[in-house]
């Protein structure tokens, strides 16, 4: 488990690094995408509950990452987020979300397995976009590669 942990590390880092300039609005779309699927799964309340914990933790490194609860509508649900990032420079931007995006999938992980969360990563990211940090589909561990080489939707439980 921990080498996928480590995996679903990088692939956040990499998917943030991909981005040095709207650095902001860059995190907002893989928040935004990552959300709708969680949601469809755990529902609103349980993704509001998520966020926040991650926000919490993630304060403690970032104080200045924006606090509260998520306004109900889905276009405004990261504003604050965004307005935090958008006061940063690109690198503590960057730094604080993926901090932020590996304490939620990792928090989410302990809930629902690190298979299924990061088939949801895979859905909402795209495989391509997922395989441009692993080209090869060359993992750290073995079955991971098989794994990451197919369509989300192709994906099995193995």
């Amino acid at each position: 488990m921990q080498n996928s942990d480590l995996l679903r590390h990088q692939i956040i880092k990499s998917l943030m690094a991909q981005h040095s300039e709207k650095v902001a609005d860059a995190a907002i779309g893989l928040w935004d995408r990552m959300a709708s699927q969680i949601i469809s799964i755990i529902g609103e309340d349980g993704f509001n509950s998520l966020y926040g914990r991650s926000v919490f933790s993630a304060r403690s490194k970032f104080p200045w990452l924006a606090a509260g609860p998520l306004p109900p509508q889905a276009v405004q649900r990261f504003s604050g987020l965004k307005l935090s990032l958008e006061e940063r420079t690109p690198e503590q931007a960057s730094e604080a979300n993926s901090l932020l995006l590996i304490t939620f999938t990792d928090i989410l992980s302990t809930f629902i397995g690190e298979e299924l969360t990061t088939n949801i990563l895979r859905s909402a990211w795209g495989s391509e976009e997922l395989l441009a940090v692993q080209p090869n589909g060359v993992s750290d561990s073995a079955g991971d590669e098989k794994r990451l080489s197919g369509h989300p939707k192709e994906l099995k439980n193995e």
